[in-house]
């Protein structure tokens, strides 16, 4: 598969500037930067996860592939036989946690490569398909299980829990339902404090806003934005970014600040780079990059 590098620059009309309440205009986007094409040729990919070096790691869910990126060294293969990834994010032992579909489950992936299972089954049947996860800083996880019909699954596979919920997953290892009002739960993500979550009910096109509470339940349910969003991340400043169709970035208060459109649909972000002040983006068959002003966080 060609890995060669692509650059393309964008007019200003791409893109929608913010203003401060002084009327300056102002970006979240670093002076002069592009969009530019980090590796092409995929089915789809999905699930960029952050390690600690920077190093970004995504998916060909299609394929069974996860691939890593160096803002350095490019893109290479790291592993074939993922159980299907999908939604990605790294615990605090640097474990790879994974929505792997293929048998509805949560898997881990160490530095090794070596597969095991973290969560299969709730209350007796196994879950519609984990699709996207976020690790609070306190190494407990959040995951949304949506359903979206599979051609990998076996002809009688059903959709065997009676909501598209969000779970939490807590240290000893149990489960718990924690939101079961959505149509299709998709992207999450929490600030770097762990006491906010943000989820994307993507099919009814809203973003909600949730306190989490000390034992892991959320509370607080709050009207966040008019967006579903497949994946989800955030910066230094609060601000989320949401993929749906472009990149809309959106302040801690629910404003929308800005937005970027990419030559294909964005279907997840991160930010990446030893710095983390590079957007790294997956959409569709290609992932671009994109240096930015603000930095991510864990």
């Amino acid at each position: 598969m060609n890995r060669r590098i692509f650059f393309i620059c964008f007019s200003l009309a791409t893109i929608t500037m913010a203003f401060n309440l002084h009327g300056q205009q102002v970006s979240l986007i670093a002076e002069n930067a592009a969009i530019h094409k980090s590796g092409t040729g995929y089915t789809f990919t999905e699930g960029p996860a952050v390690a600690a070096d920077g190093k970004v790691y995504f998916t060909d869910q299609p394929n069974d592939r996860i691939y890593v990126w160096d803002e350095n060294d490019g893109i290479s293969l790291w592993l074939e036989g993922t159980e299907r990834s999908n939604g990605m994010y790294f615990n605090n032992k640097n474990q790879l946690v994974a929505c792997a579909d293929l048998h509805n489950r949560l898997i881990t992936i160490d530095e090794d490569k070596n597969i095991n299972v973290l969560f299969e089954n709730y209350e007796g049947k196994h879950l519609n398909g984990p699709n996207d996860l976020w690790i609070s800083p306190d190494d407990r996880i959040y995951f949304t299980d949506p359903y979206y019909h599979r051609n990998y699954w076996a002809k009688e596979h059903s959709e065997a829990q009676d909501t598209r919920g969000v779970y939490f997953l807590s240290h000893d290892g149990s489960v718990a339902r924690v939101v079961d009002d959505y149509v299709q739960p998709n992207g999450l993500i929490g600030t770097a404090d762990g006491k906010i979550l943000y989820i994307a009910d993507i099919n009814d096109r809203k973003i909600w806003k949730y306190n989490i509470e000390p034992d892991g339940k959320l509370s607080n349910k709050t009207f966040f934005a008019p967006e579903g969003s497949d994946g989800m991340t955030i910066d230094d400043k609060g601000n989320i970014y949401l993929t749906m169709g472009k990149l809309w970035i959106y302040s801690p208060e629910g404003k929308l600040i800005q937005e970027i459109e990419f030559p294909e649909s964005p279907s997840n972000v991160c930010f990446g780079g030893i710095n983390r002040d590079i957007l790294f983006v997956t959409a569709r068959s290609s992932v671009y990059t994109l240096k930015m002003n603000v930095k991510g966080v864990k």
